[in-house]
């Protein structure tokens, strides 16, 4: 395989870009080609002496390879909740392996991408992707990393998605699984709420159909508005409530359209800040990725058929009562599917107000859970 990197993997943590060479090409579901891809990471931790300690982090819609480290914008690392010293994700004990998505902005190809052929960004001419593409990537990273099996690949929501892909397409390079507030493919409502996202997005007159950045221009008002839907379908009504009630900014309204109460001042502030770190393009290749998703879709035994080959992998499966964007009804399914396939499953619903960020912020259910079972499957693995 034709691959480059300036990264050693002595020390922790460490950030770089992997580099493919034209021999080995990033063939897309689309039936397009990625040609000399570009997959940037980041890693924390040491490889033990069998290389089978290596914990691969799948990252959710707007999150990147960051996830112990900060990036360069100053943000926190997005998972310090799970991932660090004295974690469930340790690098004491575990090497982590985080990738920022084919398709994203924070150094892997994508839309904002330089095409060698012109000279400018892809734009709208880079090809569509899949949460499939995502992982083969991914898989083509590890390998270059020098990692035959992963001790577990660990994600929530749209990374829960490529935890699930990775057990359909690789399970002989898995140990576990830990799957997130998550579904196995996405509902009619949430490519409702993606294609509002997309439409603002596409309607900000600075998109210029995909070409604001050779024009120097960024749809910025379009993507705020994108992000400001989207972060609502993030939280539960009781947290929203908990937050900011009918709260006012001020004493008295304003009898205009500023924002009056404390979570339209927050949902602006979301926007605005959002639409400094993320591209506008990479937005819309990535929802329509997760709207793509459908693991069983085309398979005579529906999703139990798509996890055959995973009856060696030890899954752990989560969800919460209040997150109405990936219900609980949806991870069921997935625990359906696997217990179908013989497949070995443990599966908890954690009571949480929080709706579906509950994955990202402090709770103590999710941590516990997820560092016995780490923990345990680790015992598992020197006793065979």
């Amino acid at each position: 395989m034709d691959y480059s990197t300036s990264l050693d993997l002595d020390d922790a943590p460490r950030e770089g870009v992997m580099r493919f060479g034209p021999s080995a090409p990033l063939r897309l579901d689309s039936g397009g080609v990625i040609e000399n891809l570009e997959i940037a990471y980041t890693t924390c931790g040491r490889l033990d002496a069998a290389r089978s300690n290596a914990v691969l982090i799948c990252h959710a819609l707007t999150s990147d390879q960051y996830v112990v480290s900060s990036p360069p914008n100053g943000r926190r690392p997005w998972w310090s909740t799970m991932v660090g010293a004295n974690r469930p994700i340790d690098p004491a004990r575990h090497f982590i392996v985080c990738a920022n998505v084919v398709g994203g902005c924070m150094g892997s190809t994508g839309p904002s991408s330089i095409d060698p052929a012109t000279g400018q960004p892809f734009g709208l001419s880079f090809p569509f992707i899949t949460i499939g593409d995502m992982v083969r990537a991914q898989a083509m990273l590890v390998e270059a990393l020098g990692i035959e099996t992963l001790f577990a690949v660990v994600g929530g929501s749209m990374g829960g998605m490529q935890v699930l892909q990775w057990a359909a397409d690789y399970p002989e390079r898995l140990f576990s699984a830990v799957c997130i507030a998550s579904a196995a493919r996405h509902s009619a409502q949430n490519i409702a709420f993606h294609e509002v996202g997309r439409q603002a997005i596409m309607a900000d007159p600075n998109w210029l159909n995909g070409d604001y950045a050779a024009q120097g221009v960024r749809p910025e008002k379009g993507l705020a508005v994108a992000r400001m839907a989207a972060h609502i379908t993030y939280l539960s009504e009781a947290a929203l409530h908990r937050k900011f009630g009918r709260e006012l900014q001020r004493d008295g309204l304003s009898w205009g359209f500023d924002a009056d109460f404390q979570v339209e001042s927050y949902l602006r502030h979301q926007g605005a800040t959002f639409v400094d770190r993320f591209d506008a393009n990479s937005y819309l290749y990535i929802t329509r990725a997760m709207d793509y998703f459908d693991l069983g879709a085309g398979r005579e035994g529906g999703l139990a058929q798509a996890f055959g080959g995973a009856r060696d992998v030890r899954f752990c499966v989560f969800s919460f009562t209040s997150d109405w964007l990936y219900p609980t009804a949806e991870s069921r399914a997935i625990v359906r599917a696997l217990n179908a396939a013989g497949a070995r499953t443990s599966f908890l619903e954690i009571e949480s107000d929080k709706g579906h960020d509950a994955f990202l912020l402090e709770e103590p259910v999710l941590r516990a859970a997820i560092d016995g079972f780490l923990h345990s499957a680790a015992l598992e693995r020197q006793g065979s």
